[in-house]
């Protein structure tokens, strides 16, 4: 008797259950950052653009080497890196939407929180190019065959693939941001921009696990294997990201030099390692952190040794 009297746990949301919450959220919070971002106000000239802690040189003896001022230029020359490749990964993520949506039912909230979606992410692209512009800045623009496979990857990000690439392209993102936004150094525009893109993140996040979550069960062992194992990829692009030449070279940096000693960094590791961490720990979960994967993480410094 007492035991058919325990309240069962609840059963877990459907996938349009699950849209509709977010979908409700987003009525309640959401941003169009032309308007809630104070665009005219001077930027403060002794302030960094990413915390100093979070600059790829910080605590190397190339750090040490520079002067305060060098060490902001660098902090606004890695924002703008960081900002275009965000414009460009949110370009390939709504390619990949839309085509998806294309095949879908368009009644269903699914398909509303999809394109819900697409409208934060097409507005943030709005935002990270206004922020190039206001901290005087050029983008760091893709190279022509790095074009062909912005534009190409969105045919290959289907179904599982899709969700593992959305978190990737998110997640590490959002986790460095929640360290950085709140830091007393950091330009206060800069500030803004990183708690809206949290904000709206967030749902994108969780609805990109839920998806991932429904559907890594029902995979098959082909499919498992190739999703656990092509993750770690990466971590490959993050390194190139977080260590490109053209942040050190616009510093007047030697930028061989530079990219050495970030990539070999224990500091940058362990900041590294923490901004994995979430989505690690999720892959993990969901039994999508394979072998390859795992040694590949490992190998571009985004999981202890």
């Amino acid at each position: 008797m007492t035991a058919s009297m325990r309240q069962q746990p609840a059963a877990a949301p459907t996938r349009q259950e699950f849209a509709e919450r977010l979908l409700k959220g987003s009525v309640k919070k959401s941003y169009a950052p032309v308007v809630d971002i104070d665009w005219d106000a001077p930027l403060e000239p002794d302030k960094f653009f990413l915390p100093p802690r979070c600059v790829s040189l910080y605590d190397t003896p190339m750090w040490d080497e520079m002067t305060r001022e060098q060490q902001i230029e660098l902090s606004r020359q890695e924002l703008v890196n960081t900002l275009s490749a965000g414009i460009w990964f949110e370009n390939i993520l709504n390619q990949a939407l839309l085509r998806k949506i294309m095949h879908q039912d368009p009644t269903a909230r699914s398909v509303h929180y999809e394109l819900t979606e697409l409208g934060d992410e097409t507005r943030h692209m709005v935002m990270f190019g206004k922020a190039i512009e206001l901290v005087g800045a050029k983008p760091v623009r893709p190279r022509w065959w790095h074009r062909v496979v912005i534009n190409a990857l969105p045919l290959g990000f289907k179904g599982s693939v899709l969700w593992v690439a959305a978190l990737i392209g998110e997640e590490i993102f959002d986790s460095l941001q929640r360290q950085m936004m709140d830091d007393d150094d950091l330009q206060p525009m800069v500030q803004r921009l990183m708690r809206i893109h949290v904000t709206e993140e967030a749902r994108h996040i969780q609805f990109a696990r839920d998806g991932l979550r429904k559907r890594a069960p029902a995979l098959g062992p082909i499919t498992r294997l190739w999703v656990s194992s092509i993750n770690g990829l990466g971590g490959y692009f993050f390194r190139y990201l977080f260590t490109n030449r053209i942040p050190y070279l616009r510093v007047g940096l030697d930028a061989d030099r530079a990219r050495r000693l970030a990539r070999t960094s224990p500091h940058r590791r362990q900041v590294q390692i923490s901004g994995f961490a979430p989505l690690a720990a999720f892959l993990e979960e969901v039994g999508l952190m394979g072998r390859v994967s795992r040694r590949m993480w490992r190998r571009t410094g985004f999981l202890p040794q």
